[in-house]
């Protein structure tokens, strides 16, 4: 076969699956699903055929809803192999939103969960084209099985010649972004999109069937289906799928990977985990042994983190933290084979940032948007610059408008928005630039930090700028108690805050302070718990300039759950709605 690199993904695959036939492709968190790569091409061809003949054909599309299991990757790369492009939604979306999608996408076949079943179904009732829903759970009232499709063979189908005949400008998936107003748009990414975005990898050394990551974000998400799915099929990276997430600890023990995504709400709760577990030590002498571990750790932190490196004295002091803790803590966490940790999606706070590199993980924070396939900087890790979204990707060019609107060019760069020239026009210049809508600078190292959306910069009553999400970052790394926190500031004279308190750390919170079982609900109106938040909010304003700080709170009775009308799936805020929402209780702020 030859050795150039492949156009797409279908080729990729083939390789990958040829090279190493025996070795473990996918398997499921629990053991329960073991898949090599034998298997994986034969499941291939045989969904692929079944799907042919019900109707898919080169050009067409082709929903999923799935929870993160191995089926997601066969029936993603079967459809890629009939010469059709899959694309995923949110298993949180309501019926409303999957028909605007069914619509806009154009799909005739839907692939989901019986679980997912009823919303599908009502959202085929309401509007779009769907003829067949395929359930890869067994049979359904209203569905076809997986093992149906399977075993279904499409007269005249020729698989070879049709995965052969897709080329590096077909549209390798659809990512419907979790916009915070109004209906999803839907970027269209080929296959030459990612082949060009995935040659960052080149610059993280030989990548192979030697690495294991794990799939535990939606695969909707573009970041996730990159990581994973597109590494599985580009480089033969095995892939473990987690599909709840309260599963993920177990997960990283169980299968210590060599690379992790993890959004910046992982990271956050990791640090206040670990930061209470050493509250919470009894011993005096363990619990100074592990604070100066992981101080001295964060130290060697900034050092590299400003370019320099560590003193003789401080080197050997390091070794010897890494040796006596950090060391047993990363194997606790599953992560002391780590070579890769990305962080992205949102920004980090620095402080948590610093924390878990002071562990020994190299952390390294990008940026993209869905737009751009997934990345557009990265920090390297050799060089992890915090407070930083990274330097350029191979192929990306970016600059900053009059505004400090950063710009992005280059082979990354989506297609279009689905059936909307448009917007598409709006968001891509003439001279290929595609305008981010966000705000950042560039340092003299070609190092880009992001300040904040551009539609959401805080301008208040005496024409200060501001950012929400800066403020926002600091009062999540200051208090873990908070699940998600908005600012609000706006032509006012002072920032307010709406708080929701974290269901998981809330109840550990009510435990250790006798608060019995209490219900988040009940808690956010109790008095030991607005005085802990409050210690946390003035931890996080000590941090802000005298015109960032929070002068006033409300911890609301709410939770809002991704997907939900107050966050996007991706776990954004939805400004708009949460100001309306909420307008007494702000207006009571001021």
């Amino acid at each position: 076969m030859s050795t150039l690199a492949p156009t797409t993904l279908c080729e990729a695959f083939q390789r990958v699956a040829a090279r190493e036939p025996d070795a473990v492709a996918l398997r499921s968190s629990s053991g329960a699903t073991v898949v090599t790569w034998r298997q994986y091409a034969d499941r291939v061809r045989t969904i692929a055929s079944g799907l042919a003949a019900h109707g898919v054909a080169p050009g067409d599309t082709v929903a999923l809803m799935l929870t993160n299991r191995p089926e997601f990757h066969l029936c993603d790369t079967a459809i890629l192999h009939t010469g059709a492009t899959p694309f995923s939604v949110y298993n949180t979306n309501p019926a409303a939103v999957l028909a605007y999608q069914f619509e806009n996408a154009g799909n005739r076949v839907v692939v989901c969960e019986k679980q997912f079943l009823p919303t599908v179904l009502e959202a085929v009732a309401i509007g779009g084209k769907v003829e067949h829903v395929v359930c890869v759970d067994g049979k359904a009232d209203g569905a076809t099985s997986l093992g149906d499709i399977e075993s279904t063979i499409a007269e005249g189908f020729d698989f070879d010649a049709t995965w052969r005949a897709v080329r590096s400008s077909d549209l390798l998936t659809i990512v419907y972004t979790s916009g915070t107003t109004g209906p999803p748009k839907g970027v269209e990414l080929t296959h030459r999109n990612f082949i060009e975005n995935a040659r960052i990898a080149e610059e993280f050394g030989a990548i192979g069937s030697s690495d294991r990551v794990i799939s535990y974000l939606p695969d909707a998400h573009a970041a996730n289906r990159w990581f994973a799915h597109y590494m599985n099929l580009l480089f033969g990276v095995p892939v473990t799928t987690v599909a709840d997430v309260k599963q993920l600890i177990a997960a990283l023990t169980d299968v210590r990977p060599t690379g992790f995504l993890g959004v910046p709400r992982i990271w956050v709760k990791l640090k206040a985990a670990l930061e209470q577990r050493i509250a919470d030590e009894p011993n005096p002498a363990k619990r100074k042994l592990a604070n100066w571990a992981f101080a001295t750790g964060q130290a060697k932190a900034r050092v590299e983190s400003s370019g320099r490196r560590l003193g003789f004295l401080d080197a050997i002091q390091y070794q010897l933290a890494d040796r006596l803790v950090l060391s047993k803590v990363r194997a606790e966490l599953g992560m002391d084979q780590v070579r890769l940790a990305v962080t992205g999606a949102a920004p980090i706070p620095p402080e948590v940032h610093e924390f878990i590199l002071g562990l020994g993980v190299p952390l390294c924070e990008g940026w993209g948007m869905s737009e751009c396939t997934a990345a557009v900087t990265v920090n390297r890790p050799n060089r992890i610059k915090i407070g930083t979204v990274g330097s350029p990707v191979p192929g990306a060019e970016i600059m900053l408008a009059r505004d400090h609107e950063v710009l992005v060019r280059g082979p990354m760069v989506m297609r279009g928005y689905r059936k909307d020239p448009e917007k598409t026009d709006e968001t891509i210049d003439s001279d290929g630039w595609l305008h981010t809508g966000d705000i950042g600078s560039i340092d003299a190292e070609g190092y880009l930090s992001i300040i904040d959306r551009k539609k959401e910069l805080i301008i208040n009553a005496a024409g200060k700028n501001m950012s929400p999400t800066n403020i926002e970052n600091a009062v999540a790394a200051s208090c873990p108690l908070v699940g998600s926190i908005a600012v609000i500031g706006d032509a006012r004279p002072y920032n307010t805050a709406l708080i929701c308190l974290d269901p998981d750390a809330a109840a550990a919170f009510a435990r250790k302070h006798g608060l019995g079982s209490a219900a988040v609900s009940e808690l956010a109106s109790n008095d030991v718990v607005r005085q802990a938040v409050e210690a946390g909010v003035e931890l996080a304003n000590s941090k802000l300039s005298r015109v960032e700080q929070i002068k006033k709170f409300t911890v609301l009775p709410d939770v809002w759950e991704p997907g939900s009308g107050h966050l996007t799936p991706t776990s954004k805020l939805k400004r708009k709605p949460i100001a309306a929402d909420y307008s007494d209780a702000i207006e009571k702020m001021y």
